[in-house]
């Protein structure tokens, strides 16, 4: 059981950490480096970090949502009220590796410290500090919530019924998303040390981390207009059908992405009319007759059960998932199997809760745990492998024009987003990616038409969501079906630290490519399987989209209203957290590899990383039996907690309120002065009572004003508040645009073009991109000749047998070459 799992040595474990403040994104961070063995000591105030209240509450009273973030950490109580509070303080802080800062979202009661007369005196130290929205700009001294948040990133108003409100899930993901890219500053700067550099000092902002999910959207826009709107609960452009649909037993995630699997779903169906249907085949195309299509194949459905067309699915390799409640997860042998779900001891409760989702395979992460009480001290702490490496550098400026990953070479065989995400962050963080594609089978994010139009265009190097997620990386194109692309391949694999691939997981092994071999080749490499359920998995030949995923993890059942169908948050929610998690798991498997010259294989499965956003509801039905309520737009804790009308056609505001004195001042606000002087209002759980009421009154002040208006006045009364969104206001939102947080780059084919910056900050701005995504096999020759040492006439002889190649081939094409290649 929980309070049974062994202590273990982790890869991390000559880290210390040392967490501050109260913020559910530092908190995960930190929580990610406990999970591969490092010492994390939790600084708490004597009444606890606030987090220990959060709803959903187990059955014996303890937050669900504080246990996942805390796992395997200590706690340390400092009152800030001692005379040796900062003395103490700043002597742990003086004797760690990394210090994360939540004090900009909630001080917690912290003692006010130093850091940078620390930092001085410890060069070698790496700081985080979190804040919601960074230290300047229109937002800065925004009071806000995790909801509040992802409406302004654009990540609620395209989500729930057309004439609303906007749907959205009531808490627990800015600081998973955050969280992650807190990690990946603090680890890439871990491991820069050890080769020699100094302790770096780190801004993360949370509303510029949730971008990571909305910038697809946002970039499409760019490129095509203001095209998006809601289009009903479980619909989203620029695909249909995707979605979730009631079956004769249970729910069904459906994806068709492709030609081919809209065909085959059509089969499974008996739908020949619309398989045959040429005005349906790409899903542009389908958008316009949702309606109709949806009224030929939604009664079909009903006829089996959703297992029995998951198995159809299976056979024909289409995208189509059952949609699972919490109950299936907790009894999902599978997952427990694999520590994607994992014991934890809460209190005197035993329960589960969700695992790490870095599945590395030689240096594996810890299974389950404890939750610190107040002031405890786990058996573990402060057990650290001391590493000569990792010592801090010289006092001295850190050389912020040597990125943390600098030379470091990676090899990305991935496509689409999840890969390219995690590939182009360590390239933002200064390594050389090589994106190998083939003319054969370029990139899905180019485009999946491949008729003569399309292709003698050159529209695949006009696509923009390409050109963001491949940026600072060189393009070459190899033919990895035929012996000599993939011996050129390897030759690249044998000079590199990293290979990445979001493929089904037996597509590289059937190539030849497999960790096996690759292993052999180089022991160093760390290779990264993005797949969707993993290596190992009855379900490894699934085939999947990033909707797949979330549909497939049981967060929809836990999102929308109570008499609804299971709610999806994204058109592909699944992608940019795997990419997140695939960076974070290279970034611990390369400190491994920097410390014993050991390489792993990561079996990264990319459905497992959706399950920390229903975390909370994992824990709480595994200790208390019952299933999770659904809130709609309330919320578990924070009453009022909603989405509202404003002025104006399908505007709307969320608006949270998260403590007694920020009801008083809502309540004044809106002419409710009764209210705020109301003894008997004081709690949320009182006016839970009257949350109808409060609701209604909140939604006519609210229809009075413009969005924004409604959103100035309220946060200037301190209320939390965010403007819902769509993508495309992000590409003038004004606080984006005094951050810098837009960059623009040149690129062939499209010309000058905005690009987003990560979160994650050196200095006053973000890390400018170097270079433009590569065309199509734009550095062959520059890779080919300068890395693996071919001549001219080698290069010109492998371009004229289409091993490698600068143009994408038709279908017709394709078809002819490879009948020349089998004949």
């Amino acid at each position: 059981m929980a309070g049974k799992v062994a202590p273990s040595i982790g890869v991390l474990s000559h880290l210390r950490i040392v967490e501050i403040g109260s913020s559910a994104a530092t908190s995960y961070c930190a929580r990610l480096f406990a999970d591969f063995g490092a010492d994390v000591q939790k600084v708490e105030p004597p009444a606890g970090d606030p987090l220990r209240l959060s709803a959903p509450l187990t059955s014996g009273g303890e937050s669900a949502w504080f246990a996942f973030l805390n796992l395997d950490k200590s706690s340390t109580i400092i009152d800030a009220a001692d005379p040796d509070a900062i003395t103490r303080l700043t002597a742990l802080i003086e004797n760690c590796d990394i210090l994360v800062d939540g004090r900009d979202v909630d001080s917690a009661d912290c003692p006010s410290i130093d850091v940078a007369a620390i930092r001085q005196r410890r060069p070698g130290l790496i700081y985080l500090e979190t804040s919601w929205f960074g230290r300047e700009g229109p937002y800065a001294d925004f009071a806000a919530t995790d909801s509040t948040v992802r409406a302004l990133a654009g990540l609620v108003k395209l989500v729930g019924p057309v004439d609303g409100p906007p749907l959205h899930a009531p808490d627990f993901q800015t600081g998973i998303l955050a969280g992650l890219w807190g990690f990946i500053a603090a680890a890439s700067s871990a491991f820069a040390r050890m080769q020699g550099g100094t302790g770096r000092s780190w801004s993360l902002s949370i509303f510029e981390s949730s971008l990571a999910l909305s910038e697809y959207q946002t970039f499409e826009a760019f490129a095509r207009g203001d095209v998006m709107r809601r289009m009903g609960i479980n619909r989203f452009w620029p695909n249909f059908p995707t979605g979730i649909y009631e079956t004769k037993k249970g729910w069904l995630g459906v994806t068709t992405g492709t030609p081919a699997q809209w065909r085959a779903f059509c089969d499974i169906l008996g739908l020949c009319e619309l398989r045959d249907d040429p005005a349906l085949n790409l899903v542009e195309d389908r958008l316009q007759y949702i309606e109709q299509i949806e009224q030929k194949f939604v009664p079909r459905l009903k006829t089996r059960t959703a297992q029995e067309w998951f198995a159809e699915g299976l056979k024909r390799k289409i995208p189509i998932v059952p949609v699972p409640e919490i109950s299936d997860l907790l009894q999902d042998a599978e997952k427990k199997a694999r520590g994607a779900i994992v014991p934890v001891l809460i209190g005197e409760e035993e329960g589960l809760t969700a695992g790490s989702m870095q599945r590395l395979t030689l240096t594996p992460p810890r299974r389950g745990g404890k939750v610190p009480d107040l002031g405890e001290q786990q058996a573990f702490a402060n057990i650290r492998t001391h590493l000569p490496l990792t010592a801090a550098g010289s006092p001295g400026c850190i050389d912020t024009d040597r990125r943390p990953l600098q030379g470091i070479r990676v090899i990305d065989f991935s496509m689409g987003w999840a890969g390219p995400l995690c590939t182009r962050t360590l390239a933002d963080l200064g390594a050389d990616v090589i994106k190998i594609e083939a003319i054969q089978y370029p990139d899905w994010w180019r485009g999946v038409d491949r008729r003569p139009a399309y292709v003698d265009a050159q529209l695949y190097e006009k696509t923009v969501r390409f050109c963001i997620m491949n940026r600072n990386k060189r393009g070459i194109t190899l033919d990895l079906t035929r012996p000599q692309g993939r011996a050129l391949a390897k030759g690249l694999l044998a000079k590199a630290d990293i290979a990445v691939d979001n493929y089904s997981v037996d597509v590289l092994p059937n190539l030849g490519l497999g960790y096996d071999v690759l292993r052999t080749l180089n022991p160093r490499l760390v290779v990264l399987s993005m797949s969707a359920f993993g290596a190992n998995s009855i379900y490894r030949n699934c085939r999947a989209y990033g909707s797949t995923l979330e549909q497939g993890s049981a967060l929809p059942s836990v999102i929308g209203n109570l008499d609804g169908p299971p709610v999806m948050s994204h058109v592909a929610f699944g992608d940019a957290v795997g990419g997140l998690n695939g960076c974070a798991a290279v970034l611990v498997a390369l400190i491994h590899a920097c410390n014993t010259g050991q390489g792993q294989f990561i079996d990264l499965a990319q459905i497992e990383c959706m399950m920390p956003f229903a975390a909370p509801w994992i824990t709480v039905q595994s200790i208390g039996g019952m299933p999770p309520k659904r809130y709609g737009n309330r919320h578990p804790q924070f009453v009022p907690h909603g989405c509202f009308r404003c002025a104006g056609e399908d505007n709307w505001i969320i608006v949270a309120v998260t403590d007694q004195d920020m009801w008083q001042r809502l309540a004044i606000l809106i002419g409710r002065a009764d209210w705020a002087t109301n003894a008997s209002l004081k709690s949320a759980e009182a006016r839970r009572g009257i949350e109808c009421e409060i609701e209604r009154d909140i939604g006519a002040w609210t229809f009075a004003r413009d969005a924004d208006q409604a959103m100035s006045e309220l946060q200037a009364a301190r209320v939390a508040a965010g403007v819902a969104r769509l993508p495309i206001d992000l590409l003038k939102d004004r606080h984006l645009r005094s951050r810098g947080f837009l960059q623009e780059l040149e690129r062939a084919f499209i010309g000058w073009h905005p690009q987003p910056s990560m979160p994650i900050r050196e200095g006053g701005g973000p890390y400018a991109p170097r270079i433009a995504a590569p065309t199509l096999g734009q550095h062959n020759r520059e890779i080919l000749s300068g890395l693996l040492g071919l001549s001219d006439t080698e290069i010109a002889q492998l371009e004229g047998e289409g091993i490698i190649g600068t143009a994408m081939l038709s279908e017709e094409e394709l078809a002819k070459a490879k009948k020349v290649s089998s004949g």
